[in-house]
């Protein structure tokens, strides 16, 4: 592409009034050799239009010095075959201005750190358009676009159901001898609409029904998934009869350090033998995406020795006491306990949720109903019953057979024949000694991915789902922004494999992740990527010439996106790239970049950056900022007014996985003064879009401190900090530590070299 570009500073918004816009065109127009442009409006009817007048005369590569790029999306898109550049001269310039203090008169400079800031960022936006070149989507020679559910349980045939409804061919797999699921034998199912009081029928039969009618959707019963592997689009799966094993032998994982000693003879290979993982079998069957609905199973509470499980005949889990239900042998007087007592007593069972108290209530009416005289008791520590759910449980206050009171549990036993529970600190303040038929005990709902590998893929990082040890077994990748999307692009949970939910949450579970698989098989169709930069046409490029096979891309991508090839030399999969650039940061040899985001823009971009000397007043601190929360939270720290500290300047990244140390250390010794990574938060209060970036690139940080030392450096120059989207507060105050930590060491000794 012969690029022709064109600046355009938007004076709007406070912007001409705040900066010298005739000033800051010359350092687009000089320093940067690019025709710069001004108009009071950019983002409306007239300014837009005055942008497309230059495009219809030839230009195709414009930079835009106005708001956020995260604000006006479409007011500034031009077309996929332009390259369009922001520079944020609204939040991060003008509106983080550092107003003085009451009574104390502005900084004598103030006007011109403003004209600095503002400069620099220009600087750096028409750097970005110079290095960029268009994106040419990775297109498959052939798509299919069939969807394989896992599991034909309520969620399984949901999601199959509205696939299909989509215009899909769908394929369902289930290793049981019969549709239907755990909720096959559920006698009532909670109330779906007003009054929210009454019992329904159950759906599954009628939901099995329409499954069977359905011709684009095929039932594949006794039977498992042996193995994936592929990618979106073209994903190939094998399979075994329910309940046999040894088809395939999965790979064990080979650290980094590990692969080195094998490759240097010192180690013996732990896969020398096994059938090559990454072999396609010529008989497998191709699918486009796949929707893990395998389901739960009942938790193990027999750890709770004095509940009395697996001990005493009638101490039963909910789940068995549902199947005695549907039989009809209910007995008369039965106590429901929600938590385990005891010294837990202020805990739920694991794997617990609201779904466990509206079981209660609705087996308490089951109690009701079958006995002229039945008592049902619900001992508690917690009732959840959100939303119009409320009025479930009002009426089951309302029922004189159901008693209900927050206490602990201290012990259940035998007596003549009967079933006896201590409950001590109830809510009216008494102990209690029941005695009672049966004690139901509110087992919660466990993953299947939690004690057995359901997925079973051909990937180089292992068969299943990588242990995070932040979801408890659960196939997450991103639980709050992205709740259907698993670590493996392309395979999309639902039901009780996501979380312990009721029927109807699993319904919509279901049709969210069968809507995900399909905007996956489109946008797989279009070349672009899914979640979270959803529509990007780029991927990352490989420079294999310099590849030293060390192996860091691939166990440090979250989403297994890449293989090894029969020499050990990394193999992409693009379609199951969600485009993050932890690659990209991972190698040593800097030979990964993507078309709009690489090594040496990025570098340049740092390069661009103007560097005073010998001024403590202004000193230069490069920030890397996630673009997925903290640059959100920058912006509206901006937009509250709250101020930032003039000596820093943010670069917006992908990911903090993507950034490559390379760049520290180029600032460092270019004669920057300090270098800062923020991003999202990891560990109990995960939030990162890409699972691990944060992590490793905090990792990273603590490594680079050897290599400042040899360059003469103190390693607190360089710092990594999380915030939450919603820590734009708290910003200024990380920000302006760090500055002051900065002063205190004085200016880079590099500087002017």
């Amino acid at each position: 592409m012969d690029k022709k570009y064109c600046a355009y500073i938007c004076t709007g918004c406070g912007i001409g009034d705040a900066l010298d816009i005739e000033a800051l065109s010359e350092i687009v127009s000089g320093e940067m050799s690019m025709e710069c442009k001004t108009h009071a409006y950019l983002c409306g009817k007239e300014g837009r239009a005055f942008i497309e007048t230059d495009i219809a005369d030839g230009v195709n590569t414009i930079v835009v010095g106005a708001c956020s790029p995260r604000v006006m999306t479409n007011e500034f898109n031009f077309g996929d075959d332009k390259i369009t550049v922001r520079a944020n001269l609204r939040e991060q310039v003008i509106w983080s201005e550092v107003k003085p203090a009451e009574g104390e008169e502005p900084h004598a400079e103030a006007a011109e750190f403003l004209q600095e800031t503002a400069s620099d960022y220009m600087r750096m936006a028409c750097t970005r358009a110079k290095k960029t070149e268009l994106a040419e989507a990775f297109k498959l020679e052939t798509i299919n676009k069939t969807i394989m559910v896992m599991g034909a349980g309520i969620s399984g045939l949901t999601a199959a159901k509205e696939a299909a409804a989509a215009g899909y061919d769908v394929l369902v797999v289930e290793k049981e001898d019969e549709p239907g699921g755990k909720a096959k034998g559920w006698r009532k199912s909670f109330p779906s609409k007003s009054p929210w009081t009454d019992l329904e029928e159950n759906p599954v039969a009628a939901l099995l029904a329409e499954i069977e009618a359905n011709e684009k959707i095929t039932v594949k019963t006794a039977t498992e998934v042996a193995r994936i592997s592929g990618a979106p689009g073209d994903f190939n799966v094998t399979f075994k009869d329910a309940g046999t094993t040894g088809e395939w032998d999965a790979p064990a994982k080979v650290t980094v350090d590990e692969q080195e000693l094998i490759d240097k003879g010192q180690k013996e290979d732990p896969n020398a033998g096994l059938q090559k993982y990454t072999e396609i079998d010529p008989n497998a069957t191709k699918v486009g995406a796949v929707v893990l609905a395998t389901g739960w199973k009942p938790a193990d509470v027999s750890q709770y020795e004095h509940l009395g499980h697996g001990k005493i005949p009638n101490v039963v889990t909910n789940a068995e006491f549902e199947k005695l239900a549907k039989e009809g042998k209910v007995p008369a007087n039965v106590a429901f306990v929600q938590s385990p007592g005891g010294k837990d007593h202020d805990q739920d069972f694991p794997y617990c949720n609201s779904v466990t108290s509206m079981v209660a209530l609705k087996q308490a009416q089951y109690v009701c109903q079958d006995n002229a005289e039945g008592k049902a008791y619900i001992l508690y520590q917690h009732m959840r019953t959100p939303g119009s759910m409320e009025l479930f449980y009002k009426a089951a206050q309302l029922n004189d057979g159901i008693f209900m009171t927050k206490g602990n549990v201290m012990q259940v036993g035998e007596a003549g024949g009967k079933v006896t529970v201590a409950v001590e600190d109830t809510l009216l303040g008494e102990n209690l000694d029941l005695e009672v038929d049966m004690v139901v005990l509110a087992a919660g709902m466990e993953p299947t991915t939690l004690h057995e590998n359901t997925i079973n893929l051909a990937y180089r990082q292992g068969p299943a789902f990588n242990d995070l040890d932040l979801f408890d077994g659960y196939a997450d990748s991103h639980f709050i922004c992205f709740p259907y999307e698993t670590r493996r692009t392309g395979i999309y949970a639902c039901g009780g494999v996501r979380k312990a939910e009721t029927m109807d949450e699993a319904l919509d579970d279901a049709t969210g992740a069968a809507l995900k698989a399909v905007q996956c098989l489109e946008s797989t169709d279009r070349g672009v990527s899914v979640h979270p930069r959803s529509g990007d046409a780029t991927y990352p490029e490989f420079f294999m010439q310099r590849c030293t096979q060390c192996k860091r891309c691939t166990e440090e991508c979250p989403f297994g996106a890449l293989d090894d090839d029969d020499k050990g030399t990394p193999l992409p999969n693009p379609t199951r790239c969600r485009r993050c650039g932890t690659c990209m940061g991972a190698c040593p040899e800097r030979i990964i970049g993507f078309k709009d985001y690489n090594i040496d823009l990025i570098g340049s971009m740092v390069k661009a950056i103007e560097v005073p000397e010998d001024d403590d007043d202004r000193l230069r601190i490069v920030v890397f900022v996630c673009e997925n929360d903290a640059y959100p939270a920058l912006d509206m720290s901006g937009m509250k007014r709250n101020g930032l500290n003039h000596m820093v300047r943010f670069i917006p990244v992908r990911c903090l996985g993507s950034v490559n140390m390379a760049w520290i250390r180029d600032a460092l010794s270019a004669g920057m003064d300090g270098a800062m990574l923020l991003g999202c938060t990891y560990g109990d209060d995960y939030q990162c879009h890409f699972v691990k970036g944060s992590e490793i690139a905090s990792k990273r940080m603590e490594n680079i401190g050897d290599t400042l030392s040899s360059l003469g450096l103190e390693s607190e120059r360089c710092a990594a900090e999380q915030v939450a989207i919603t820590d734009y507060d708290k910003i200024p105050q990380i920000i302006n530590d760090f500055v002051e930590e900065i002063v205190e060491m004085g200016p880079n000794p590099f500087k002017g070299f």
